[in-house]
């Protein structure tokens, strides 16, 4: 039954419909509590087979682990999004 939906979606135009899905996962996923929109991009980074992966997207998928490692650990702190960009926008000028 898997098999024949995506034989479906790729005879229907695989790419525009893949889209419009991920846009959709990433709708609901953005509804979430913080701490479970962590735990979901936790899971995605340690799905990511390094094998399959270029040289730069192993080193960000290394980078990410490390970086979630740190908040983790209360060796960083996090900020909001809008008060780092206030931030940013602020030692830009």
């Amino acid at each position: 039954m898997k098999h024949a939906v995506v034989e479906n979606f790729r005879i229907t135009g695989y790419s525009e419909l893949m889209e419009t899905t991920i846009e959709s996962i990433v709708e609901q996923a953005m509804t979430l509590p913080n701490e479970s929109r962590a735990q979901l991009a936790d899971l995605l980074v340690q799905s990511l087979d390094a094998g399959e992966l270029g040289l730069l997207d192993r080193q960000w998928s290394a980078e990410a682990i490390r970086r979630r490692d740190e908040v983790r650990s209360g060796q960083v702190e996090t900020i909001p999004g809008e008060e780092a960009l206030r931030k940013v926008r602020e030692s830009i000028r």
